[in-house]
C-alpha cells in the first residue's frame, strides 16, 4: 500500500486537490491511440492510490479525455473528487476533416470536430455545459480558461467575469487560468479576482523562470497548480537521453547538458532525476498540486511513490 496523498486548499476556497492531480490529455490519446480498457486502468491506479483530482479539457482528443474520466470515475462518490476542466475552445463539427487530428493538435483521433478559440461569456457557458455532458456530471470543482495569452483582452472581459459569476453562485469551486507562459497568467492573477493558475513547463527541476508569478501569487493568495512537471519527458528518466525532448521540441545540446548534471546529483544522493523533479514545485509554498500525465497504472504507481517519499534537504542543496 503507497502512502495517502496529502491535500491543499486553492487559495482562500474550501476546494481542496491531491498535491499529485491525474492529467488526463493522455487518455485522450495524446500522441499516440490508448484503449478504453487501458485508459480506465490508469484511472483505477490513480484512485487505488490515493489520487482525487482529475484535470481534463474539451482540447485534450477533442473530447475523447472528458468522456472516458467520466466514465472511468463514474461509479466513485461524487464527494470524494474533484474535476477540473477548461473554457477557451468549443468544439464544433470539422467542415474539412482529414481523418485525424494527430498533425493538427497531436491528438489520434477522428477530427470529426475542430476547435474554436471563443473566449466570451457566452461561449464560457457553452464550453462548460458541453464538459459537463461528456464527463457526465451535474458539476465540476475547478474551471480554468484555457491558453488565453493571446486573447487576454477577451478573457478578462468575457470567460473570467463569468466564472466569478457560477463561483459566487456556487456552481464551480474555484477557478482559475492556465497555460505555459508565465507573464499573462501574472496579469490575470494582478487584474482578477481569480483562486488558482494552472502553469505548465515554467516551474521544474530545470525551468525556473516563473519565479515572479509565484511571489505574486503568494502576495495575493492564489494557488499555483504545476502542470508538465518533467518538461515533455526530458525529467522523466533517470538518465536524460540522446534526443529526449524539451518543452514540446528536442532539447538543445546544452538543455540536455544541465539535465544530465541534475541526474547525476540526484544519482549521488540515491535517488532519481523524475523522483526530484515530481517534487520539487511543491516545495515552493503558492503550488497546491501537481499535475502529472499518467498513461498507464506503472505510472501512476511511480509518480505516487515520488512525490509521496521526502528526500534529503541535503539533495535540494546541492541541486540549487
Amino acid at each position: 500500500m503507497l502512502p495517502a496523498v496529502l491535500t491543499r486548499h486553492l487559495g482562500s476556497t474550501d476546494t481542496d486537490v491531491t498535491v499529485l492531480g491525474f492529467g488526463s490529455a493522455s487518455i485522450g490519446n495524446l500522441y499516440a491511440a490508448l484503449d478504453d480498457e487501458s485508459a480506465f486502468a490508469a484511472v483505477d491506479a490513480a484512485w487505488s492510490c490515493g489520487v482525487r483530482y482529475f484535470d481534463t479539457a474539451p482540447h485534450y482528443g477533442l473530447g475523447l479525455s472528458e468522456q472516458r474520466l467520466g466514465k472511468a470515475l463514474a461509479d466513485r462518490p461524487r464527494e470524494q473528487y474533484r474535476i477540473s476542466t477548461k473554457v477557451g475552445r468549443l468544439l464544433v463539427p470539422n467542415e474539412a476533416p482529414t481523418g485525424s487530428d494527430l498533425e493538427t493538435a497531436g491528438f489520434d483521433v477522428p477530427d470529426s470536430l475542430t476547435r474554436v478559440r471563443d473566449y466570451s461569456r457566452d461561449g464560457t457557458l457553452r464550453s462548460l455545459e458541453s464538459s459537463l455532458r461528456r464527463l457526465d456530471t451535474d458539476h465540476v470543482d475547478i474551471v480554468y480558461v484555457h491558453d488565453p495569452d493571446d486573447y487576454l483582452p477577451e478573457a478578462l472581459a468575457g470567460a473570467i467575469p463569468a466564472l466569478i459569476e457560477l463561483r459566487d453562485q456556487g456552481v464551480v469551486g474555484a477557478i482559475g487560468a492556465g497555460m505555459n507562459f508565465w507573464r499573462p497568467l501574472a496579469r490575470i492573477v494582478e487584474q482578477a479576482d481569480i483562486d488558482a493558475v494552472m502553469l505548465a513547463s515554467r516551474w521544474t527541476l530545470i525551468e525556473r523562470s516563473a519565479q515572479p508569478l509565484l511571489d505574486a501569487c503568494v502576495d495575493r493568495g492564489v494557488s499555483v497548480v504545476v502542470a508538465a512537471p518533467f518538461n515533455s519527458g526530458l525529467l522523466a528518466a533517470p538518465w536524460p537521453a540522446d534526443g529526449a525532448y524539451f518543452d514540446y521540441a528536442p532539447a538543445p545540446a546544452a538543455v540536455l547538458a544541465q539535465a544530465r548534471r541534475l541526474a547525476e546529483i540526484c544519482l549521488a544522493h540515491g535517488t532519481t532525476l523524475p523522483h526530484a523533479a515530481l517534487q520539487f514545485p511543491l516545495r515552493h509554498p503558492a503550488v497546491a498540486s501537481v499535475v502529472a500525465g499518467m498513461r498507464t497504472a506503472d505510472q501512476v504507481e511511480a509518480d505516487v511513490r515520488w512525490v509521496t517519499h521526502a528526500l534529503p534537504e541535503e539533495l535540494w542543496d546541492a541541486l540549487g
